[in-house]
């Protein structure tokens, strides 16, 4: 599993020693780094999507 953690969130979780509490902690960061990804993608291909409806129907 990658650590998504900052140093002053490590640090605070490392002080306090619960396990669970810093898997949630990465989890948490990891679900909030997705959404801006599946953003971009969207994006990214309505924007091929409508490139290659303009170049089907220039051909035609």
């Amino acid at each position: 599993m990658a650590d998504a953690q900052c140093a002053m969130c490590r640090a605070v979780l490392e002080s306090e020693g619960s396990q669970s509490t810093a898997e949630g902690i990465n989890d948490g960061i990891l679900y909030l780094m997705v959404f801006p990804y599946i953003l971009i993608g969207g994006i990214g291909f309505f924007i091929y999507r409508l490139y290659k409806k303009g170049k089907s129907t220039e051909e035609s």
